[in-house]
């Protein structure tokens, strides 16, 4: 907790703390009991934020980056980490998913750094055609999209279907 609060920029403390509950080296709980035991705290406030996108399920900070996106655009906030069976019967999890308006279920995946590789792409994409059903969609996007390009993520959410609540948060980055 006191390295992220020195890192260089709020992306990388950002960053650092998600890794590390992705990586299963601490839990949502302990950041918090952190955060309240080295009050004050450089960037707590954005630290709690943080920890409760995490306690929510999100699982890097790209995911985390789409819940702030849904709250700037007024979407639905999607379910994340869903369990899913895939054509072949293995166990998948699945970033975000959104039940639409007409039974289907929207699937967003997100493909950070790791994905570019060749050998993940080619998983990726066959992940992407084994989760497809007739009322499954999945749509995926790259972490730089999240971050440099959210108005044309939100476009294409919304042209999908993606549930609004009727109130978005247009003061936010």
């Amino acid at each position: 907790m006191l390295w992220a609060s020195t890192a260089p920029s709020e992306r990388s403390a950002q960053g650092l703390l998600a890794a590390c509950v992705q990586q299963r080296l601490t839990t949502p709980e302990r950041l918090a009991g952190e955060l309240d035991r080295l009050s004050p705290l450089r960037r707590a406030r954005l630290f709690r934020r943080l920890v409760c996108e995490l306690a929510e399920g999100a699982q890097s900070l790209s995911e985390v980056e789409i819940g702030r996106l849904c709250d700037r655009f007024g979407f639905a906030r999607p379910r994340r980490q869903t369990r899913r069976r895939d054509a072949a019967g293995r166990l998948r999890y699945t970033d975000c998913e959104w039940d639409l308006p007409d039974g289907r279920v929207l699937v967003l995946e997100v493909d950070g750094a790791f994905h570019m590789s060749a050998e993940q792409w080619e998983d990726d994409i066959q992940r992407q055609r084994a989760l497809t059903t007739p009322t499954r969609i999945v749509l995926r996007a790259t972490a730089r999209e999240i971050r440099d390009y959210p108005d044309q993520l939100a476009h294409d959410l919304s042209a999908n279907g993606v549930p609004r609540t009727g109130r978005a948060c247009h003061d936010e980055p």
